[in-house]
Order: C-alpha cells, then structure tokens, then sequence
C-alpha cells in the first residue's frame, strides 16, 4: 500500500498560478478589511494586556493568523515583481479620509508600503511580530513581548490598506476594460 504524505507547510512559492496578486485577491476573498483590521487590533490590544485573553475561537485566530502570513508574503512577491499601481489622481480630488494610515504618495502607489516594510523588516521578523501577538493574545503571562511589536504592527495595517488598495484598482481596471470593449 503507498504512503500519502500530506504536507502542512505553506506553500509560497511565485508562479503563474500562486502570484502575488492572486495571494492577495484570496485574502480578500475570505477575509474583509474593516474585520482584518478589528482583528489585528484585538490581537495586539490583548498581547500587551498583562491579566487577560482574547475570547474568539482558537480556530478563527489560526486562520486569520495563517491568511495574514499569506498576505504578507503576497505583497513581498509583488514589491520582487515592481509592477506599478499608481494611480494619477490630483491631490485636491482625494479625500484625506480615503488614505487611512497612508501617505499621499503611499496612496498613489501602494507598492511603497511593502517596500518600505521590507527595508526595516523581513518575511522572518513579520511572521516573529504575527506568531508573537497570537501567542500573547490567547493566554495570560508574566511577560510582555521583548520586542517592539509597534512598529510591526503599523506596517501590517498599512500592508492591508495597501492590499485592498491594489485589488480595489485591478478590479476598476477591469471593469474599464470591459465597459470599453
């Protein structure tokens, strides 16, 4: 009888079927960015709670937790790539309540944010920063996280805004596109 071996590890690779774009448009296919947010705030408001536990299904968290990962290392495939997603918009025509925690110019070309993250931190230190606040989250301990989870943090909500953003512009894009042809 043949041994099936099933493989638990992620599978990350950048190909025509996994690209980083696809990654991303998984995520936002099963995952909302108002709730990722609310998520990922949860998380790290009980990571650095000393007396108290995140009260969501273990289950849920581990997925999130799994699809934030995904997420990232799809923004890190696509900053590899350098395709542009700017878009040419005048600065009096965006309400500065479309940027969200990004910049003008982050939000003219959301590619910046992954650049930026990647340049201060790696894929290791994101996946340190998502295992960390989870780990905290879930249980109560003596000790705080010994690093800085701030600075992590931001970008990862900067990386989902980004994200959305991008998926937001391709989906626009093609509907120009059919809506013209």
């Amino acid at each position: 009888m043949k041994k099936i071996q099933t493989g638990f590890a992620p599978r990350f690779q950048a190909n025509k079927k996994h690209s980083g774009l696809q990654l991303m448009e998984n995520f936002f296919h099963f995952n909302e960015l108002d709730v990722s947010k609310e998520m990922l705030s949860n998380l790290m408001n009980y990571a650095v709670k000393r007396n108290s536990w995140i009260h969501e299904d273990p289950a849920v968290i581990f997925q999130f937790h799994q699809s934030m990962r995904s997420l990232i290392r799809a923004g890190y495939l696509m900053m590899l790539k350098e395709r542009k997603w700017t878009v040419d918009t005048q600065p009096e025509k965006i309400s500065p309540w479309v940027f969200g925690l990004l910049s003008e110019k982050e939000y003219r070309n959301p590619l910046l944010v992954f650049k930026k993250a990647f340049r201060e931190y790696t894929l290791r230190e994101f996946d340190y920063f998502l295992s960390g606040i989870v780990y905290f989250s879930m249980g109560v301990y003596e000790n705080l996280p010994e690093r800085n989870i701030v600075m992590p943090y931001i970008h990862t909500v900067k990386m989902l805004d980004a994200a959305h953003l991008i998926i937001q512009r391709k989906r626009e894009k093609k509907m120009a596109g059919a809506h013209s042809g």
